[in-house]
């Protein structure tokens, strides 16, 4: 009877040994996954969107589409290779990339600095392709600003902490506005720089007060705007006024916004069919870059716009639960700051297609035209899969 109660007790011990877990490393392959299908969806719409136009400027249809293509794959292999670091080595490169960033913004204004549309945000050094350094600054922000709330620990919550927070944000943004013109990115600099300092901050109401007032002053500076300065020689004032009254800039300022608006009413539930945009044959200028969500629109109709959004949902979805599961919080505020970046392009984007908001020259992730920004959204992705590789989740072992 005792050998019996013992055996029993044995055979539970080692029932519960079948449970016995270890830990077990993690790499998002989804995250890759939904980065890959936008990848290509974007190649597939840009050869679509830019084939008529590369033919009639370059004689060659698959011009920018090659480009695109050929860069992409490096960047994602690149994005592959950086995830396998360690992202801590950032840490020590946390003020020589913030200065970098500044210098390489600096750098615009010498000779090196390339003008391209009426705007001179680029550098060119020697024969390497030319990019846009504000897109460093993104960066910069993030990582620094994930460090620094990391070493204020507590104190972050005090005044004087956040004042410095938004000063380090801050000085990127108005760099950003002040060496390369980019209004649009300082902009993105200081959002970022916002949303980092409120997921740190253990209060929420201060930042609601602050976003309805800012909310508040802007419509009324708006409403004030479009009765004072129709007349106004300001690229940045005609914009907001082509946004309010676009149908009375129709042969100038808002020949683009009316276009794209005709584009996405054409395209109706399920698109004229891929390939077959009639907007996109001149009609919406540089339809491949910031326009090019109306050409889906217009191809694919509400279907292929309700599929993007999709995408990048699913996509930020990703990332949010990387930033939830990280090992520790400089992991978590690096990948959240890359949230952030990302939504608010897709968010800009959009909105300007839709005329929901003033022209930004803003990009479609991974969708629009474009080198330095697949480049730069791709160095964010392998960072985001670093810290997901050091994700770890309790796995079980069976024992026979």
């Amino acid at each position: 009877m005792e050998q019996s109660k013992a055996g029993t007790k044995a055979g539970r011990r080692s029932r519960s040994s079948v449970r016995r877990k270890k830990r077990a490393d993690y790499y998002d392959y989804s995250l890759v996954a939904v980065i890959i299908l936008l990848i290509c969806f974007g190649l597939i719409m840009l050869y679509s969107t830019s084939s008529y136009i590369a033919q009639m400027n370059y004689n060659d249809d698959m011009f920018y589409f090659k480009k695109q293509a050929l860069i992409s794959v490096g960047c994602i292999v690149m994005a592959i290779g950086i995830s396998m670091l360690d992202y801590h080595l950032l840490i020590k490169l946390t003020m020589p990339l913030y200065g970098a960033a500044i210098v390489l913004m600096g750098l615009v204004k010498t000779s090196l600095g390339h003008e391209s549309h009426g705007a001179k945000r680029w550098i060119q050094i020697g024969s390497l392709p030319q990019f846009q350094p504000a897109e460093v600054a993104k960066i910069a922000v993030i990582v620094c600003l994930s460090y620094m709330i990391v070493q204020m620990g507590k104190t972050v919550k005090t005044l004087k902490a956040c004042m410095v927070l938004a000063g380090l944000g801050g000085l990127q943004g108005l760099a950003a506005y002040v060496l390369t013109s980019n209004l649009s990115t300082a902009i993105i600099i200081f959002c970022i720089t916002a949303g980092l300092i409120f997921v740190a901050h253990p209060k929420t109401r201060p930042f609601m007060i602050g976003l309805a007032l800012i909310a508040a002053l802007a419509v009324i500076g708006v409403m004030i705007l479009s009765k004072t300065l129709e007349t106004s020689s300001s690229f940045r004032i005609r914009r907001i006024l082509v946004w309010l009254h676009p149908e009375d800039y129709a042969s100038g300022d808002g020949y683009q916004t009316l276009q794209a608006l005709y584009a996405i009413g054409s395209g109706g539930i399920f698109g004229r069919g891929l390939g077959n945009s009639i907007q996109k044959l001149g009609s919406v200028p540089e339809a491949q870059n910031d326009m090019i969500f109306s050409i889906i629109c217009e191809e694919l109709g509400l279907f292929g716009a309700l599929l993007v959004l999709v995408l990048f949902g699913y996509l930020l979805y990703r990332l949010f639960f990387i930033a939830q599961n990280a090992p520790d919080l400089f992991g978590s505020l690096l990948v959240t700051g890359i949230f952030i970046h990302i939504a608010l392009q897709v968010i800009f984007n959009i909105a300007v297609v839709l005329n929901l908001m003033p022209n930004t020259g803003v990009t479609l992730p991974f969708i629009s035209y474009g080198g330095t920004s697949i480049m730069f959204l791709m160095i964010e992705m392998g960072l985001a899969l670093g810290v997901a590789r050091k994700i770890r989740f309790l796995e079980p072992e069976f024992i026979m």
